[in-house]
């Protein structure tokens, strides 16, 4: 069946017909990526740039290394099912260590390299890790962490100097007790001859959710449903083929990654754009990168764009660039319109969790509404429902879902891993229930109200928060905003707005009245925020989205 969405049409008719392929057996490095490296061994998989120069790697090359990561994990008495905590930055030894792992039938747990040693023992704790996988860096907190991890058996040490450059305070040696050389134990071991396929349904990887509230949960995915489920990511949503340069800016701990910078691009056979820049975000650079290179399809966050547009974008010419999506979190129609107008490109949004792939999203072909999820996903059975399981119609506020029955789709986790209250608020009968709110319009267009926990309720209106931050974002002082109930004796909550501002302007009370203004004018008056704080920055997750869970709960410490 051909995967691809030319007109709303084609996007109807797949719709329809669309019905999942499910193998009993599937090990994305076996049939993936060997897979590649037998029909086209010098095909380029990965471009990575960074401090030193440049490498290019071909699949032939790709297969052969995590090949040799897999041996080598084996060589080290690690038994199929056992996990590996993965911690590194955008190096290639994080693509052959993914792979290696997959290959061996171990479980993957990607963890960013922002973690501090409290959430590197937590991981470690919860998830009964074996091994871990991590630079300089990661060594020095995994250390520190490590008097109360007798489960962990293993620590292997990626030496290279490009994975902390400058880094002053580690005294890191590879070999140095008890650390094992990457390069040294993958360069030693055979390669495994061939990728036992694995069985569908075992285990292969573990996110850390971000969450709201509480301690981050285990997110187990499986081989196939979510190395196949993939394949709605790359082939409708990113619109990736053989010939495509793909960059995707997101940090490697994250699922944005496996989404964007791993599963969907070489699903097509893509290559992808590595930009390993250590340091601050630097948005002046993308433009230069993405200017003078033939990357031909580019993913980033929300917050990404926005400090991208706030740039001087009058002489911006993309070399080779045909495609943009977002994702992550709901991107605003003014940031959309914007890159249009400098690029000619429509930012594509797209919507999915750490739970799933891509759930919704703005198709090729399909008429992209500035602001709305899009539409859903072709082989899920995506719905806004009430309390009571049963679907709501067009404009209704509600909880969005996916349907379980008939059957469940590819792409959905299996389960909080060893978390059975959380399993029990999210599986509702026949529905996975996101944690998400949001309604569908007359036309079968998703649009975002907020977290479920999120919503405000003032004065008995229920407002999203995403709504006004919006509206307060279509400003162009305002640089990023968030918005939260703050506990009203009168009203039950008001809303409180945090602004972050852009460049070129200060904080002052005719600013925050002129925003005030500006959100009574852009949408109904009583969701504009009756408290304004500037701010210099949001507190984000590791993912990069706003924590209002932590803005809330200061606001809420100032009325006790």
């Amino acid at each position: 069946m051909e995967l691809r969405i030319a007109s709303a049409d084609d996007y109807q008719r797949l719709r329809r017909t669309f019905r999942w392929e499910r193998p009993r057996r599937f090990n994305f490095g076996g049939d993936i990526i060997d897979g590649l490296a037998v029909e086209s061994p010098g095909r380029t998989a990965l471009l990575w740039a960074g401090p030193g120069g440049e490498r290019t790697i071909a699949f032939g090359q790709l297969a052969e290394r995590s090949s040799r990561v897999a041996a080598a994990l084996a060589g080290l008495g690690l038994q199929r099912g056992q996990r590996v905590l993965i911690i590194l930055p955008r190096v290639v030894e994080w693509w052959e260590a993914m792979l290696g792992v997959l290959k061996a039938g171990l479980v993957a747990i990607p963890g960013t390299p922002l973690l501090t040693p409290k959430d590197i023992a937590y991981r470690v704790e919860a998830a009964d890790v074996a091994a871990v996988i991590s630079d300089a860096a990661g060594a020095d907190k995994v250390d520190e962490a490590a008097e109360r991890l007798p489960m962990l058996r293993h620590r292997i040490l990626v030496s290279s100097e490009i994975t902390s450059p400058g880094n002053q305070h580690t005294s890191k040696q590879p070999g140095s007790s008890p650390w094992l050389d990457y390069e040294e134990v993958v360069s030693s071991a055979n390669p495994i001859a061939e990728c036992t396929p694995t069985e569908a349904d075992k285990p292969a990887l573990i996110f850390f959710t971000s969450g709201t509230t509480g301690m981050p949960k285990m997110v187990l995915h499986t081989h196939a449903s979510y190395g196949l489920g993939h394949v709605m990511t790359e082939r409708l949503w990113l619109d990736l083929t053989p010939g495509d340069l793909h960059w995707n800016l997101s940090d490697t701990g994250w699922a944005k990654a496996a989404w964007s910078s791993f599963f969907g691009p070489w699903l097509a056979g893509a290559a992808i754009f590595v930009h390993h820049q250590p340091g601050k975000f630097d948005a002046a650079e993308v433009l230069r990168q993405l200017s003078s290179r033939p990357i031909t399809s580019f993913c980033a966050a929300p917050t990404i764009y926005r400090l991208l547009v706030q740039q001087d974008l009058s002489r911006f010419r993309p070399a080779a660039l045909r495609s943009c999506v977002a994702a992550g979190e709901p991107l605003n129609a003014a940031v959309i319109e914007t890159w249009r107008t400098a690029t000619g490109l429509t930012i594509r949004d797209g919507y999915g969790q750490t739970e799933t792939v891509l759930l919704c999203g703005n198709f090729p072909g399909v008429p992209v509404k500035p602001g709305s999820m899009g539409l859903p996903t072709p082989g899920f059975d995506l719905a806004v429902i009430d309390e009571a399981g049963r679907r709501l119609p067009p404009r209704a506020e509600g909880d969005i879902a996916i349907a379980l029955e008939p059957e469940r789709p590819l792409g959905l986790f299996g389960e909080y891993w060893n978390n059975p209250q959380a399993n029990a608020e999210s599986f509702r009968g026949e529905w996975y229930v996101t944690g998400d709110r949001g309604y569908v319009d007359e036309e079968g267009y998703f649009w975002f109200v907020g977290r479920a926990d999120d919503v405000i309720t003032s004065s008995a209106y229920r407002i999203g928060p995403f709504e006004v931050e919006n509206a307060l974002m279509s400003h162009p002082a305002v640089a990023e905003a968030a918005v939260v109930g703050k506990p009203d004796a009168v009203r039950g909550e008001i809303v409180k707005a945090f602004v972050v501002l852009a460049k070129g302007n200060e904080p002052s009370e005719a600013l925050a009245a002129e925003l005030q203004e500006h959100v009574k004018r852009t949408t109904a008056p009583y969701k504009y925020p009756r408290e304004i704080e500037f701010v210099a920055e949001l507190p984000k997750t590791v993912s990069g989205k706003v924590r209002r869970n932590e803005l809330r709960r200061r606001e809420s410490g100032k009325t006790q």
